[in-house]
């Protein structure tokens, strides 16, 4: 007999504003095949940005959601773009807090729901399943796929203490803790003095087989026609976690050098956002001939332009250590050249060191962006780049993420389920192995 588990999810279709939204889709998706049903509490489409229906239609059609009403109240409760910030604490959805908890217990108890689970990283879906678990006694489940909090996350002093107080009553609360990184654990580990490492998993993000049905990851290593090498980056650059400023200049810098011109570099950013501010940077640099700013689009078709390309883009900078791109998986699927602008010493890199698989340069040092890339597009032009090992690459499937994940929740009930703090400090003095 399956269990039943409700997933708390604001990225959840028809959301399409990033990457995030695959992980509830995929693990909705694989959960029945590993005995658990879910049922899914999310937002009503008003409440999201950008919408794409074809995500939507991935969705199992007896797959059973709860939508709560919410809105955006930067879009909806503001003025030209002002809005107070008493109404966007923790986030900009908080009102579907109101909504989403008696919606939550109706189904807990209508649908017999064994356990919460809860994905962040909306801090009012955290909030949502604190309740939710506080009200019906439910056992609660986390998946931290960023850190809730960092020493300067969020930069806003007030919003940081209240995602901080969040943050604590979901460690506090919650059965089982998930992370996507390994360093990221170890933060929380360090944190939480009184949290136990047998209670906290590392199930990675990952790619799903089905989506790349169709898509051709044939690597086009020969240039004798003459044509530019294609780098592509898919999705957001935010100008802070991921500011690519310094790539722009070493391209500058080698365009004036006469070493790279659009005959020889084509540089795509798809879907990167604050593109108004992109093409403003790129246009005062001089260019915009080999940088182009193009518009986001469907997942599946975001695939086969990616798989298009010649090499992959990757920008992160340091802030960022303790994650991991959900789109990376993506890129190590496509079996790519990858050149990753990211520091050696996080979480990204330790991956792509690991499935020897990218080149790697600190997306903060500019003279060493300069005088990688000629090499590296030397080493895509004559086919001689390393590419993802095959066998590493497809340990990362979405299908074994979600094994993983029944794996932890059957542990969770034929356990304990009490909470994770212990009055013991002994057992905190030895971090196991990551599950």
């Amino acid at each position: 007999m399956k269990r039943n588990v409700l997933v708390v999810a604001y990225h959840f279709p028809p959301y399409s504003g990033g990457s995030g939204v695959h992980r509830a889709v995929k693990f909705a998706r694989y959960l029945p095949e590993n005995g658990w049903t879910p049922h899914i509490l999310t937002t009503i489409s008003l409440a999201h940005e950008s919408v794409d229906w074809n995500i939507a239609g991935k969705v199992a059609p007896d797959l059973h959601v709860t939508r709560a009403f919410a809105v955006d109240a930067k879009r909806h409760l503001g003025f030209c773009g002002r809005y107070l910030s008493a109404m966007a604490l923790p986030d900009r959805w908080a009102n579907w807090t109101l909504a989403a908890v008696p919606l939550g217990v109706a189904t807990i108890y209508r649908k017999k729901i064994a356990v919460i689970l809860v994905t962040f990283p909306i801090a009012s879906a955290v909030l949502i399943g604190w309740l939710l678990h506080r009200l019906t006694g439910r056992p609660l489940v986390v998946d931290f796929r960023d850190s809730m909090t960092e020493d300067n996350y969020p930069i806003d002093p007030r919003t940081w203490r209240v995602y901080r107080w969040i943050e604590k009553r979901a460690v506090q609360a919650a059965s089982q803790l998930i992370f996507t990184t390994r360093s990221t654990r170890q933060m929380y580990l360090q944190r939480y003095p009184t949290l136990t490492a047998n209670h906290c998993f590392l199930i990675a993000n990952g790619f799903d087989e089905e989506d790349f049905a169709g898509v051709s990851t044939e690597c086009n290593q020969l240039y004798s026609n003459g044509r530019p090498v294609r780098l592509v980056h898919a999705g957001l650059i935010y100008t802070e976690e991921r500011d690519p400023q310094p790539f722009f200049r070493a391209l500058k810098r080698l365009k004036t050098e006469g070493a790279i011109s659009r005959e020889i570099l084509r540089v795509d950013l798809r879907g990167s956002g604050s593109e108004s501010y992109y093409a403003q940077v790129i246009g005062d640099l001089g260019i915009g001939d080999i940088v182009h700013l193009l518009p986001a689009l469907p997942h599946r078709d975001a695939l086969h332009d990616t798989a298009s390309a010649d090499g992959l883009l990757l920008f992160q900078g340091a802030s960022c250590n303790h994650q991991i791109p959900a789109k990376v998986y993506e890129y190590l699927r496509l079996r790519k050249p990858i050149l990753a602008l990211t520091p050696e010493v996080g979480d990204t890199a330790v991956l792509l060191q690991d499935t020897r698989s990218a080149t790697i340069v600190d997306l903060a040092d500019e003279e060493a962006i300069y005088k990688t890339l000629p090499n590296f597009l030397t080493a895509v032009r004559t086919g001689g780049h390393s590419l993802p090992d095959k066998e590493k690459v497809h340990s990362y499937t979405r299908e074994n993420g979600t094994k993983q994940l029944a794996q932890c929740l059957n542990h969770l009930l034929g356990s304990s389920v009490a909470s994770p703090f212990i009055q013991s400090m002994e057992q905190t003095e030895v971090l196991k192995g990551d599950v």
